[in-house]
Order: C-alpha cells, then structure tokens, then sequence
C-alpha cells in the first residue's frame, strides 16, 4: 500500500514542477511579444498576434486552476493527469504558434 502511494506522489510532483517550468517560458514569450522586436508589421502579423495574445490568456488561465487542483491534492487522479498531459501538449501547439510569429515578424527586417 504504501509503494502505491508513493509512486502517486512523485509523478504529481514531476507535473508541478513542469507545469512550473511552463509558466516560467510563458512568462518569457510573453514579455517577447510584447517587445518592439515583435512589433507587427502587416494585417496577418496583427492578427496572429491577437490570436497569440488570446491563447496565452486562455492558457495561463488553464494553467492556475490545473496547478490549484494538483496543489490540493497530494495523489493525482488519472482524469487529473490526463489533462495536466493535454496541458502540456497545447503548450507545444502554443509554442510553435509563437515561433511561427516571430518567424513572420523577423521576415520584414
């Protein structure tokens, strides 16, 4: 019994702590977007740019309330962890998304 609790804890603790790490990035490409480098330069880079500025909205949102349920529980349920994983992989999808923009944006310099 007590290895099954165990081996709840730590994987818990590893998703906290990317989920840690994740707004840390995310804290870091939204200070880059609002930056003069990224500054954009045509109707499609603006809109890009809104989307962009929505979905790290949306997700920082997403983000406190996974990290307020994981904080209170000390074992993580396996719903729970699915969608710390889902998390995590739209924070990919929002990553490429922002390197797709700067890639847009550093075209016209």
């Amino acid at each position: 019994m007590n290895d099954l609790t165990k081996r709840d804890v730590i994987p818990t603790q590893e998703l906290l702590i990317r989920l840690e790490r994740n707004k840390m990035s995310m804290l870091r490409l939204s200070r880059k977007l609002s930056s003069y480098t990224c500054e954009p330069n045509n109707k499609s880079c603006f809109e890009k740019l809104y989307d962009l500025k929505q979905d790290f909205k949306d997700f920082a949102q997403r983000q406190n309330q996974l990290m307020g349920l994981l904080n209170k529980n000390i074992s993580i349920e396996e719903n729970l962890g699915d969608e710390v994983r889902k998390h995590l992989k739209s924070f990919k999808k929002l990553e490429s998304a922002m390197a797709a923009y700067l890639l847009d944006t550093k075209r016209y310099y």
